[in-house]
């Protein structure tokens, strides 16, 4: 069981963003997580770490909620 981080940029309006992301991962694996942190950033970040691992940086690929939760439950 591990920690599961979602950082997202506040002033570009990325909150629901991060909150789609929040509930498909509790959706896609609640009974293995620890902890779902949401964590306001700026500067455009839009990331999902699990632990110390990013399995998504909106910078490097496409936004895809469904794809974010899988990735997600991989690395658990």
């Amino acid at each position: 069981m591990t920690r599961v981080e979602i950082e997202y940029c506040v002033p570009c309006g990325f909150r629901e963003r991060a909150l789609d992301v929040q509930r498909a991962i509790l959706a896609a694996c609640e009974d293995e997580i620890d902890e779902l942190a949401l964590v306001m950033g700026e500067h455009g970040v839009f990331r999902v770490l699990v632990g110390e691992e990013i399995v998504f940086d909106k910078d490097e690929g496409e936004f895809d909620v469904d794809a974010i939760a899988r990735d997600v439950r991989a690395a658990l």
